[in-house]
């Protein structure tokens, strides 16, 4: 099996001092279908049946879940940084490692699978499975490609993050 953590750059001091940013573009230009394989097999086969959308948190979200929807003919819902959608919009503010955000989705309905490319601390998930509820969707699970385990067995509700990639 091919260890895809070895194409994934650390970056020390990025985007702040203290901060270790765990870069996926070489992962992704590498071995794009084998990180999609990957995250494609945390879901079973019945699970993916029942959805109808995946949720991109930009914005490396966005590659992975737009990916995944297209391969399973689910739709794509995007959650962006504020000021980046039109309206009408529901606003969700939430905490970073480095400081704080506010992200966006529009509204709508459905069962949708949240992605997003790394979890750290989990206030950029949490605050998008919050958001999303709000809108008026079903959220039904968590993925991402990398949880730095920062919060050890990060749940939202009942569901647990599940990930290819796990640091600490």
């Amino acid at each position: 099996m091919l260890e895809l953590e070895r194409y994934v750059v650390a970056i020390p001091d990025f985007p702040r001092p203290g901060i270790l940013f765990r870069d996926i573009g070489p992962l992704l230009r590498h071995h794009f279908e084998v990180t999609l394989a990957a995250l494609e097999n945390l879901v079973p086969a019945e699970e993916w049946a029942e959805l109808d959308a995946l949720a991109g948190i930009e914005s490396r979200g966005f590659i992975l879940a737009a990916a995944l929807a297209t391969r399973h003919r689910k739709g794509f819902v995007l959650i962006r940084k504020k000021g980046k959608l039109p309206p009408p919009v529901v606003a969700a503010a939430y905490e970073l490692e480095y400081g704080t955000g506010v992200l966006e989705m529009q509204p709508g309905n459905g069962r949708l699978l949240l992605v997003d490319d790394v979890l750290a601390t989990g206030g950029t998930m949490r605050a998008a499975a919050e958001l999303s509820r709000v809108a008026g969707y079903d959220v039904r699970g968590l993925l991402a490609l990398i949880d730095l385990k920062l919060v050890p067995d990060f749940r939202w509700q009942e569901y647990p993050l599940r990930s290819v990639i796990q640091y600490g």
